[in-house]
């Protein structure tokens, strides 16, 4: 369940704002026509922040059903409140989630023994798969490796997102437990690979599950050349869809290749033009 390419899945509104479930729908099926190995719908990149938690728990129950165990769902369930990622977690299971992705707590930047109560409490109370999300850059603290070793002893503790920005962080996670690792950095998939992530959860698969995914399973079958061919070829994608906040330029690609609508809840917006000027031309170097 933890190999391959898996997409962080972005929710497409309507201009009014409200989930557009047909677009979600069409997103859900491309990916899985173009080879995509697991969807994590309501993570950092679908927008959960601004989603209530009526619509999050109804975007979930929605991909997990469009999906039809065509691959597994892995539903976003963080928050900064323990209480909230608990009953968000709780319902994720009870409506078919074959895992939970759970951001560290951010906001109130929780010391180490913090981050350990926090998840050790989601995961007695749920028996359910959790990966831990570690993204420093959105929570404004490391989940350091000795914390991810300690949680790793818990049954269903499986796997850790690692967004870090860092391979040597990976390499000494890898070092002292046997955590599954995944990448949360595009531009670092094949670099994490090589020191033992199992592949990741990704951004710009939204825009080329295809490839992201034959990057991941080239590696996998020793093709390094093969591997890495794709991942120069997507490098300018990775650094692209980050011109400005995720998910705004995955969002204005996706709108270009007329799959949804480029609407984003506030405070996010649409990209200004100068950085999407750039995208365009990633995008039309790429095919897309």
């Amino acid at each position: 369940m933890f190999r391959g390419a898996i997409t962080a899945l972005v929710t497409p509104f309507k201009p009014n704002f409200d989930v557009d479930f047909d677009a979600y729908g069409r997103l859900v099926d491309f990916q899985i026509e173009q080879g995509i190995d697991g969807i994590v719908p309501c993570g950092c990149t679908g927008e959960a922040a601004t989603l209530s938690h009526e619509e999050q728990i109804q975007c979930i129950r929605f991909v997990i059903e469009r999906v039809a165990g065509r691959v597994p769902v892995i539903a976003g369930t963080g928050s900064n409140s323990t209480r909230e990622a608990l009953a968000l977690t709780k319902a994720a299971k009870e409506a078919g989630a074959d895992a939970a992705l759970l951001i560290t707590p951010y906001y109130n930047k929780p010391t180490p023994e913090g981050q350990i109560a926090h998840y050790t409490a989601v995961a007695e109370a749920v028996d359910i798969p959790i990966v831990l999300y570690n993204v420093p850059s959105r929570t404004g603290t490391n989940m350091l490796p000795e914390t991810v070793a300690t949680l790793s002893r818990k049954k269903n503790i499986v796997a850790v997102k690692e967004a870090g920005g860092s391979v040597d962080q990976v390499s000494q996670i890898r070092k002292i437990c046997s955590i599954t690792v995944l990448s949360g950095d595009d531009s670092l998939t094949l670099p994490m690979m090589a020191v033992g992530a199992t592949g990741v959860i990704s951004v710009a698969s939204n825009v080329v599950p295809g490839k992201v995914a034959a990057l991941c399973a080239s590696f996998e079958k020793g093709d390094l050349a093969g591997a890495q061919r794709i991942h120069y070829e997507l490098l300018p994608l990775f650094k692209g869809l980050f011109l400005e906040t995720n998910p705004m330029p995955v969002k204005a690609a996706l709108a270009k290749m007329g799959l949804i609508q480029n609407v984003l809840r506030l405070p996010l917006t649409p990209m200004r033009a100068e950085p999407f000027a750039k995208l365009e031309a990633i995008l039309k170097e790429l095919g897309l």
